[in-house]
């Protein structure tokens, strides 16, 4: 590329004013009528904002700056990551096809970033900067126990060598403190509560970890998710409500069956504690397709009272088109006055194909009980699992396989919590409990041979137990035979014999099962089976019928299901679980979607990790083990109609019924152009609460907002916004002082606003905000409040370089007594179209009544005079984009025009022919 032909992009304003105190009522609403500025009799300010893009050099430079105010600031407080809208309006409404994005995110008042395409091929961009931004850098494929994945601000840098070794640092500011929170779903939206309140906004990172029903430590799959497409997020109350429903589980009945967790880490916004965060890594990628790398990472984080430190080396390596090999070491170190934990973190695992028809896989997962890394997937400090598996397939018709599998538990589990107090207690790590010390080793080997239509498996497994807490210790080996015989083409017999060969595991007792299947229809098949079992301490005989489910009822619909009829010596019970995703076309465009959820009983097992027990939420790393799965029903169904292309409309019911408490969601939305200026949206959530053990002590949550935006797109005569929110128990939380209290709050905000330029000579301003709160703790206590905004600006162009405007702003609390009004008076000249001297006269009052004896009344007045000047065409034209000279076209005949017009026959003029 040429960098002489890339555009500069400059644009901002900056403006001077030199006045009385207390008397800008044009600049920050803070400003007008300040107690700490009255007693000034002249106050100079300095105000501006810049932004900016183009080359230099090679480079393309990015940057941003304002002095008064971070860029990411919004009516109510500060982010990372500015929002769209201000005030979590997550609804542009603009009246055309408008959209809008921030190319320089900052908490602060400063962006900054220069970039290039590396000059190494198939690397990472080349680039430095200041601002917001995230770590995926310190996250790759090779990298579990040193990942780091967090949004932070400051400082932060990209640079490959030429021999494809990379180097990443970064440096954050103002780190808040971290808490990562895991929280069982309940198989609805939400509203799901975090531990913590006042979540600093934009730094929070959501995923859905599905592990393994009973052995936590090892996640299986981990999905990223995203504010605004699949969640919403309340920031003061520390609530997410997703836009589909979240499955407690994962359910395949031919396969293993996955217990799913939310897993949200964030920073909570607390004013007394700051710190900073440095972190830097080192690696190296070779050129070519080969996709091996090899890294070195470290993080350090101070707060104060507590530090933490995160270092590590970590590597993936191909083996050729065979297979690949990932290692990682890692080491953590955390002090926190007395508290000083540190341990070691190992994997290695090995994925490979050394023969044809020969394929396996190997692992070794370690980590020390001191060991911790909250901003990571889930793991279990204290836990070591190895093992692995080879299958081969030495005949068309024979398969041989052998599994070794290890998992180690030490360390201490989580304290079973059952009092609210504990439960809901905030905190960064969970409470420990009783010492854990105990080893799982299984061990299996087996033939799968298919004779004809039939297939018979046998496989030899040991069982050894080992807890060396409770001082017991079990080893036990069976031999499992099954068979699958197909009668006719619907109906197979089935029998499984697992035959204990001397000592019998309590968990594993000799059974011997025998049943029929019926493929009622393609992909649903009813199973009856009877098990009859010796040396265990259960029941002696099971009788099961199940239902089996795995059929596509369209393109667009799977239904799963499983559910069993057990009955034993203690009588008949129902056990299993029903999942059901419909996504069902009723016409073009409009789309149904179902779901159905059964969960028979609680699953709070006694796993090697600890006891699993009902909490709301699991803080910490290795307190997400202990979140045991409550029984619950769920039914949803949705309806989305996309198929116009001027609006679009959704929406959704569930309902969870549990022996703990109920759910109803709500969601409906819908927004569209109703007519060629006029555009609106509608959107209404309901919810109560999803977390385990809350109960109906808190009411139902609801917000309510509609937009319209009226743009005529042939006249810009007037132009006007419409916006209006309706909230239901806004801040109402399981942790509150009223908890147990009957409650209801009420919220109403209403705002209009609009321009209307009749001429290029006037133009006239309006705004009108209203904010009514009403609040009933009790049948005989309530009160109410709300607050008024007015405003109306018009502006007189009478010349061409003068104009003269006027404003009046109006803000009152009636409850209170508390009333604001200012006035501003100004004429402005402009010296070149960019830069303009205004001199005005401002005065106002603000009276409190809440203040007695006069004391709540102050005033200002004043001249003042402004110098305002836009950054665009300034100094030389610098920041103007080149206009591009006009380029050659081809040549265009209009083919209609030639239809019955005369040859044209003869001498030319000149007398050419």
């Amino acid at each position: 590329f040429y960098t002489d032909l890339r555009p500069t992009i400059i644009s901002g304003v900056v403006d001077f004013r030199v006045g009385r105190g207390g008397t800008n009522l044009l600049g920050s609403f803070r400003d007008f009528l300040n107690p700490d500025s009255l007693n000034q009799d002249v106050e100079v300010s300095f105000t501006t904002g810049l932004f900016a893009t183009g080359a230099v050099g090679d480079w393309l430079f990015t940057g941003a700056y304002n002095n008064t105010r971070g860029l990411n600031d919004r009516c109510d407080g500060s982010s990372l990551y500015r929002d769209v809208q201000a005030c979590d309006q997550a609804y542009p409404v603009y009246g055309d096809s408008s959209t809008t994005d921030f190319l320089t995110p900052s908490i602060d008042s400063l962006y900054l970033r220069f970039q290039r395409d590396s000059l190494v091929p198939d690397a990472r961009p080349d680039y430095f900067m200041w601002g917001d931004y995230g770590t995926q850098e310190f996250a790759g494929r090779s990298q579990q126990f040193t990942a780091t994945v967090r949004e932070l601000h400051g400082f932060k840098g990209n640079y490959t060598f030429g021999n494809g070794l990379q180097l990443t640092a970064l440096y954050g500011d103002n780190v808040r403190p971290f808490q990562r929170d895991t929280i069982a779903p309940d198989g609805t939206s939400g509203y799901y509560f975090l531990s913590r309140r006042l979540v600093l906004r934009g730094s929070e990172n959501v995923f859905i970890e599905a592990e393994e029903f009973n052995r936590p430590g090892t996640v299986l799959e981990r999905t990223p998710l995203y504010r605004g497409v699949d969640y919403d997020i309340d920031y003061d109350r520390g609530t997410l409500l997703f836009r589909q429903p979240v499955r407690a589980v994962d359910l395949n009945p031919l396969g293993t069956t996955l217990v799913q967790r939310i897993v949200v880490t964030y920073q909570v916004e607390d004013a007394s504690v700051r710190g900073s965060l440095y972190a830097g890594r080192l690696q190296y990628q070779p050129a070519g397709d080969s996709g091996g790398v090899v890294g070195a990472s470290v993080l350090s984080e101070n707060q104060g009272a507590q530090d933490f430190t995160l270092y590590g080396v970590d590597f993936l390596w191909p083996l050729g088109d065979r297979g690949e090999v990932t290692g990682e070491f890692a080491r953590s170190a955390f002090n926190a006055g007395a508290v000083n934990n540190q341990g070691n973190a190992y994997r290695i695992e090995l994925s490979a194909t050394p023969f044809e028809g020969i394929n396996g896989q190997a692992y070794y997962r370690s980590t020390d009980s001191g060991f911790n890394n909250t901003a990571t997937s889930t793991f279990r400090p204290g836990q070591t699992r190895w093992g692995g598996q080879l299958q081969a397939q030495v005949g068309p018709q024979t398969q041989i396989r052998a599994i070794v599998d290890q998992e180690r538990n030490l360390g201490r589990g989580t304290a079973i919590q059952t009092a609210a107090s504990g439960l809901l207690r905030p905190g960064q790590n969970a409470i420990q409990g009783g010492r854990i010390d105990n080893t799982l080793t299984e061990l299996r080997a087996g033939i799968v041979q298919q004779f004809g239509s039939a297939t018979l498996g046998i496989d030899f497994v040991n069982r050894n137990r080992d807890d060396r807490v409770g001082n017991t210790s079990t080893n036990a080996n069976q031999l499992v035979s099954r068979l699958n015989l197909p009668l006719t083409a619907t109906l197979s017999a089935l029998a499984q014999s697992e035959l204990n060969l001397g000592t019998t595991d309590a968990l594993y007792p000799t059974r011997n099962t025998v049943g029929l299947e019926w493929a009622v229809q393609p992909g649903v098949s009813l199973r009856l089976a009877q098990q009859f079992l010796s040396g265990g301490t259960g029941p002696g005989s099971i009788t099961s019928l199940d239902t089996l489910v795995d059929y596509e009822l369209d393109d667009n619909t799977t239904l799963t299901n499983r559910y069993s009829l057990l009955s034993g010596y203690n009588g008949i019970t129902g056990q299993g679980a029903i999942g059901l995703n419909h996504r069902l076309v009723l016409a073009p465009g409009l789309r149904a979607n179902f779901g159905f959820e059964r969960i028979f009983g609680d699953g709070f097992n006694l796993t090697g990790a600890g006891q699993q027990f009902a909490q709301p939420f699991a803080v910490g790393q290795g307190g997400s083990s202990a979140l045991g799965l409550q029984a619950a029903t769920v039914y949803s169904v949705g309806l989305e109609y996309t198929d116009n292309p001027d609006w679009q409309a959704s929406g959704r019911i569930e309902y969870r019924d549990s022996p703990g408490s109920n759910n109803l969601v709500l969601g409906a939305a819908t927004a569209g152009r109703l007519t060629d200026s006029l555009t609106g949206l509608a959107r209404f959530d309901l919810g109560n609460f999803a977390n385990q053990t809350i109960t109906d002590q808190l009411g139902n949550s609801s917000t309510l907002r509609l937009g319209l935006a009226y743009r005529n797109p042939v006249s810009d005569v007037f132009n006007g916004l419409l916006s209006y929110e309706y909230r239901q128990n806004p801040s109402s939380t399981p942790d509150s002082i009223l908890q147990g209290t009957s409650s209801e709050a009420r919220d109403h905000t209403l705002a209009l606003e609009g321009i209307y330029a009749p001429n290029y000579q006037w133009e006239f301003y309006s705004k009108y905000a209203l904010r009514a709160s009403s609040v009933n703790l009790a049948e005989n206590f309530g009160f109410s409040n709300s607050i008024h905004l007015a405003q109306l600006r018009a502006t007189y162009r009478f010349a061409y370089r003068w104009d003269v405007g006027a404003e009046v702003r109006y803000v009152g609390q009636p409850v209170i007594g508390y009333n604001e009004t200012g006035f501003a008076l100004e004429a402005g000249y402009y010296l070149t179209p960019d830069v303009r001297l205004g001199l005005g006269y401002s005065f106002g009052g603000a009276n409190d009544g809440s203040f007695t004896g006069g004391g709540g009344y102050r005033s200002a007045s004043g001249p003042y005079f402004g110098i305002t000047a836009k950054v665009n065409q300034l100094f030389n034209s610098f920041g103007v984009q080149p206009v591009s000279p006009p380029q050659q076209q081809d040549s265009y005949v209009d083919q209609e025009a030639l239809i019955d017009r005369p040859e044209v026959t003869g001498a030319a003029p000149g007398g050419e022919e």
